[in-house]
């Protein structure tokens, strides 16, 4: 079966509210696509091991068969992180307010305890960490047909005009208002499988 990896946000977890919507709705509709959403720590080469290691773990659970489809969606830093899936490894992705302008926006989070959002890990990071993070940053899209920006201008945390700009010439949907969460984004979710099955935006 196909397979969905969606990845959150920084900080975040897959209890946060577009992972739980994402996963019901799938287990409703379209049993049939197989969803992955790991907790992810915020230290980026224990992060990029997981999902790396995920993605073989997906396809060696194929065996011979044909290679069936690995769909990624990724929110905020999660954006960031599908957005480097996608390149390493051909794939299909769906951003939601993605994280871009990484060496403006992380500084901030350095050297001061981090705390999760939906349970009491704690973290600290360095600039090593920040150092790592920079490393996994993409240049040029090789596949713009590939993507799928999803964006409100109401972002409080991020300037959606950076990711507009960095998706350039990829599918996009830029909605007035809204929030960094991506307010109604359960309206988005029959959409996304449709670009994901049939690389169109409706």
């Amino acid at each position: 079966m196909a397979s969905l990896l969606y990845i959150h946000g920084f900080l975040s977890s897959p209890m946060s509210a577009k992972a739980q919507s994402m996963q019901q709705w799938l287990k409703l509709h379209r049993p049939d696509i197989a969803y992955y959403c790991p907790q992810l720590p915020p230290y980026p080469k224990p992060c990029a091991t997981i999902l790396g290691a995920l993605i073989s773990a997906i396809t060696s659970d194929n065996g011979d068969k044909p290679m069936l489809p690995i769909y990624v969606m990724g929110s905020s830093l999660g954006g960031f992180w599908a957005t480097w899936l996608a390149e390493c490894y051909r794939l299909q992705a769906v951003l939601i307010n993605p994280a871009v302008d990484i060496d403006k926006l992380m500084p901030s989070y350095l050297n001061v305890e981090l705390k999760n959002y939906h349970h009491a890990d704690t973290y600290r990071l360095d600039e090593k960490d920040f150092n790592d993070l920079l490393s996994f940053q993409r240049g040029k899209l090789a596949n713009l047909e590939n993507y799928w920006l999803l964006a409100q201008t109401g972002d409080e945390t991020l300037d959606y005009r950076l990711a507009q700009e960095r998706y350039k010439g990829c599918h996009q949907t830029i909605e007035q208002g809204g929030d960094h969460s991506f307010q109604n984004f359960e309206n988005f979710i029959p959409q996304i499988i449709n670009f994901f099955e049939n690389k169109s935006v409706k």
